[in-house]
């Protein structure tokens, strides 16, 4: 399944996806992340039938994503430290 974070403005899409599928809850991308944008939790909020732990993007950060993220946008040349830190590729920005 993919978990969309984020939000939509007048300025563009500013959304970080995770595929849960994909996301094994190994905690490189809370880790790799310098704003803490990332935390991993025991059950996955989206899907609870799925017990194993799954990482998201932190309650208090999903409304900042633009700003949370944006240091690592103009110094990052592609993939992002969170997308290249994940060895599953489960991380994607739409931006």
């Amino acid at each position: 399944m993919l978990a969309n974070y984020g939000y939509k403005d007048g300025s563009g899409d500013f959304f970080i996806t995770i595929d849960t599928d994909k996301c094994d809850g190994c905690g490189k991308c809370v880790t790799a992340c310098p704003n803490q944008v990332f935390a991993v939790v025991d059950e996955d909020p989206n899907d609870p039938l799925r017990e194993e732990p799954v990482a998201i993007v932190a309650d208090n950060k999903k409304k900042k994503i633009k700003y949370e993220c944006g240091p690592c946008k103009p110094s990052s040349k592609p993939p992002l430290a969170c997308v290249e830190a994940c060895p599953t590729r489960a991380i994607s920005h739409s931006w």
